[in-house]
């Protein structure tokens, strides 16, 4: 037990150091690109998509590569891919440099699905929801951390923030180096075969009677999610008039929330209600707090809203990966959650390009509505299809 518990220590502070670098970035992006570069609100969508459409393509790769190899040596590969990408976006100057950079960091972020699979590995089905929110929360830290610290940075410049987001992210690096084992112990000895997308095998799960379902389910939350990846920023920075400062507060603000949830509040919750009724709870949060956002009159008002939507987000993702994890087969861990989260990536792709743009041409209030609206959808999912599931009982 005190292995385990070391185990999960460590991905812990390994997944939120560098996730701290990442949340240095996100809510300095748009600002970046419009004030530094002066690029589009679509470009800057474009900028957040590629990001997302790697981590769709490796994903699987990534996850199969930790089925044969270990999971370990995936994690250490990617992180000095995610450093790499930092130090170019500190000396960015152009779009075409922008999108190398977040093209790099996207292959460094490829490695969720191995560190996933590593939370499988070493938990029992009874305890997956509870291991899949050490990831969750450390995601959550991350992101109150990071804003926080990018807000800060960003006032030394753009380069330093980029800098300090490649500085933790080699923290992270070092730190799994040293004190992260090897999890998967029963590596697999045969051949395997690497596509860009294995749609075969995507057939096959998305068949699957309880995993299809859940996947799709993942994919809508997700993509309601990255409507406001880049424009939250931009609604800040436009409509409200918020600093860079603020911008990051508010998205420290929703990693605190998602923070609070998954560490804790997500146990409580399964040992009250069903998973299908969390995820619909969750799922009507998240609605809520996305219609109302662009209606926000001041920064008090966001940080409410953002708390309202953070509880919602914080709730459906560890929840549905759980799920999925208990459904995957012996030996499959890795490629089924490695598959998920690509598809979860593709979400991440459209998001941000119908997000930046509707709020060029359709108003600022549309990437919000659409996230809103499409979440509507996840609820009826969850009430409709998983009813009478085996997934109706934790």
């Amino acid at each position: 037990m005190k292995g385990k518990k070391a185990s999960l220590t460590v991905i812990f502070f390994t997944v939120f150091i560098d996730l701290l670098g990442f949340g240095i970035l996100i809510p300095l992006l748009p600002t970046f690109g419009t004030k530094e570069l002066g690029i589009s609100n679509f470009q800057i969508g474009l900028s957040v998509a590629v990001y997302s459409l790697m981590q769709f393509l490796f994903n699987p790769i990534m996850g199969r590569l930790s089925d044969k190899y270990g999971r370990r040596p995936i994690i250490l590969i990617s992180l000095s891919m995610t450093i790499t990408s930092y130090i170019l976006f500190s000396v960015t100057h152009s779009f075409f440099l922008l999108m190398v950079s977040r093209t790099l960091a996207g292959l460094g972020g490829s490695n969720i699905g191995a560190a996933q699979a590593y939370i499988a590995d070493i938990t029992t089905p009874q305890e997956r929801a509870k291991g899949m929110g050490v990831i969750g929360a450390a995601f959550g830290l991350g992101f109150v951390f990071g804003p926080f610290t990018g807000a800060i940075l960003s006032k030394f410049g753009y380069p330093v923030a980029g800098l300090g987001a490649a500085a933790f992210s080699t923290m992270a690096f070092l730190f799994a180096l040293f004190f992260l084992p090897e999890s998967n112990k029963e590596k697999k000895t045969d051949k395997i075969k690497l596509k860009l997308f294995e749609l075969d095998y995507a057939k096959k799960i998305l068949g699957h009677p309880e995993i299809g379902i859940l996947v799709i389910f993942y994919f809508i939350i997700v993509f309601s999610m990255a409507n406001i990846f880049g424009t939250l920023s931009l609604l800040g920075y436009e409509v409200f008039h918020f600093s860079d400062q603020q911008n990051g507060s508010i998205f420290g603000i929703m990693g605190i929330v998602g923070a609070l949830v998954q560490g804790g509040v997500i146990k409580k919750l399964s040992n009250t209600f069903t998973e299908r009724v969390i995820l619909m709870g969750g799922a009507l949060l998240m609605m809520v707090g996305l219609a109302i956002l662009p209606f926000d009159k001041n920064f008090l008002e966001v940080a409410v809203v953002v708390s309202i939507y953070g509880v919602g987000s914080g709730i459906l993702q560890p929840v549905v990966v759980s799920m999925v994890s208990k459904y995957a087969p012996e030996g499959e861990q890795g490629a089924v959650l490695g598959l998920n989260q690509s598809l979860a990536a593709f979400a991440r792709v459209l998001g941000p390009i119908w997000g930046g743009f509707a709020f060029d041409y359709f108003g600022f209030q549309f990437p919000f509505l659409t996230g809103a609206a499409f979440t509507f959808v996840s609820f009826l999912i969850a009430y409709f299809l998983l009813k009478g599931k085996k997934t109706d009982h934790v």
